[in-house]
């Protein structure tokens, strides 16, 4: 299937429901008074559908496969920062 807009692009709406998710989870009041991982988490989820915007408006599969990884990346760092999170108590494993 070929898209022709990143708004049809099945893995950028799942990006928009992880960052929905992240920004309830950090509203709660133990991260608020931790901004510096709170923000930190909030730029990472945001980097996620960001990254696959642009690399799908590149219109080019090989800079649009770069962005994936970047996008994959910044995925990573959100999962490293939820278990920052559960170490400090701000989350349970639920």
């Amino acid at each position: 299937m070929k898209y022709q807009r990143f708004e049809e692009l099945p893995i950028w709406k799942s990006s928009l429901e992880a960052t929905k998710t992240i920004y309830d989870l950090t509203a709660n009041a133990k991260w608020s008074k931790d901004f510096g991982l709170r923000d930190q988490i909030r730029r990472a989820i945001v980097s996620v559908s960001s990254n696959i915007v642009e690399g799908f408006e590149k219109s080019n599969n090989n800079e649009f496969i770069r962005f994936l990884k970047i996008a994959k990346g910044s995925a990573g760092e959100v999962r490293n920062q939820l278990y920052i999170g559960l170490s400090v108590s701000y989350i349970s494993q639920n």
